[in-house]
């Protein structure tokens, strides 16, 4: 008869995924993921594979928490660009405050650290980007169909153009103690979709 598990994975998961999103994925090692979690290396290796998998693993769940929220963000009926200036805003809040400044985006740190060479990696950093990008381009287009974006406008740029503004200031907020910084650039870049 095969032993329950002594752990609840989805818990562990969640647990992986903030401990790898605060230190990044050279920086923690198997024994710092055994000690954080509280289950033995077996255990860990049995249920997640080794660390990449794990990490892989706490990127899709990243990736599966966050898109749903900005999904109801950017299609709520109505005028929809007020929708797309409250996720930028967003972005350069979280980017210039409190600890998830320190933290960063989990896409955007993987990235930077994975996606130069880690094929896997930087195939779920993509797919999570036009993701963003798709969302983003959707609700322009409606904008520009309703009136609210001017006709000369492109949605397809102007989305590729928030998304990769969205992610520096990711990039920018971790580093940067002036948060001025942050938010003037994400208000910059708002004044194209007048």
């Amino acid at each position: 008869m095969a032993r329950t598990k002594e752990f609840d994975p989805d818990a562990a998961l969640q647990s992986a995924l903030e401990l790898f999103w605060r230190r990044g994925y050279e920086a923690t090692s198997m024994a710092d993921l055994v000690e954080h979690l509280g289950i033995g290396r077996a255990s860990m290796y049995a249920t997640f594979g080794n660390k990449r998998e794990l990490y892989l693993k706490a990127l899709d769940r990243y990736n599966e928490q966050r898109d749903p929220g900005l999904l109801r963000e950017l299609s709520q009926p109505g005028p929809a660009l007020p929708a797309v200036r409250t996720v930028v805003r967003r972005f350069a809040a979280e980017a210039s405050i409190g600890d998830q400044r320190l933290n960063g985006c989990f896409v955007t740190n993987t990235a930077a650290e994975l996606g130069a060479h880690d094929p896997v990696a930087a195939r779920k950093v993509e797919a999570s980007w036009t993701q963003i990008e798709t969302l983003l381009h959707s609700a322009l287009t409606r904008a520009q169909a309703q009136g609210e974006l001017p006709a000369d406008r492109d949605p397809r740029t102007l989305a590729r153009m928030l998304l990769v503004l969205m992610q520096g200031l990711r990039v920018v907020g971790k580093a940067s103690q002036d948060p001025g910084r942050v938010r003037d650039a994400a208000e910059q870049a708002l004044t194209l979709l007048d």
